[in-house]
């Protein structure tokens, strides 16, 4: 490399890029990764991120908010809830009600599947898993219903305990339908908005039945 000392570069050649390093610029948080935080801060942000989205579709209203940080550990939640809820509705003495749980999972999952192909097929513009994030998190509403049925049933299981019952599924359904559209309608093609919705309105619908027609054994 003797000869490249006769090598001059001039002032005129700009050179691109950026060539300095600054030296004690960084911060201790630019290095701060989530690995090196307590388990405790990792699980307590994870359910402050979960409680969110639940205020979202409790409140719902046209915005990304479930679509931006998407997850399943609510739907699992409120899938488990729901199926743990309706599983002693039609379990006999000698079986443990394992079928029915089985049967309530299975329908959500698969329901929220098929919807979710449906809506890629018509031109959606969402991800996968961010579809099945806000109508798993939409079930919240109807997973309230169920609350609040087992709990009228608890005092009776007249004609009145029918009738609330009915109100509270009918609302509760209504909500877990408009939250849905309202966090997906602006993901779908404008004259194909309607063939996304009939899919939704049927899934809900299916479980609200599930819930309206659970008696206890």
């Amino acid at each position: 490399f003797a000869g490249l000392a006769d090598v001059s570069i001039s002032e005129d050649i700009p050179v691109e890029g950026e060539i300095t390093v600054p030296v004690g610029s960084r911060s201790p948080d630019e290095d701060y990764s989530t690995l090196d935080e307590p388990v405790r801060d990792t699980i307590m942000r994870d359910l402050k991120a979960v409680g969110k989205k639940f205020v979202h579709v409790m409140y719902p209203k046209k915005s990304s908010a479930l679509l931006r940080d998407w997850d399943l550990w609510g739907p699992l939640v409120l899938c488990v809830s729901l199926a743990l809820m309706l599983q002693g509705g039609s379990a006999d003495s000698k079986d443990d009600g394992g079928p029915q749980f089985a049967e309530v999972f299975v329908i959500i999952w698969f329901g929220a599947v098929v919807i979710t192909l449906n809506s890629k097929l018509l031109g959606g513009t969402i991800s996968f898993f961010q579809s099945l994030c806000v109508l798993g998190y939409c079930v919240l509403p109807l997973t309230v219903a169920m609350l609040v049925c087992r709990l009228v049933l608890l005092a009776g299981s007249g004609t009145i305990s029918f009738i609330i019952r009915l109100i509270v599924v009918v609302a509760m359904f209504g909500w877990s339908t408009l939250a849905s559209t309202a966090f997906l309608a602006d993901s779908q093609p404008p004259n194909r908005k309607a063939l996304v919705v009939y899919p939704i309105f049927l899934f809900y619908f299916v479980i609200s039945w599930m819930i309206l027609t659970f008696t206890p054994q």
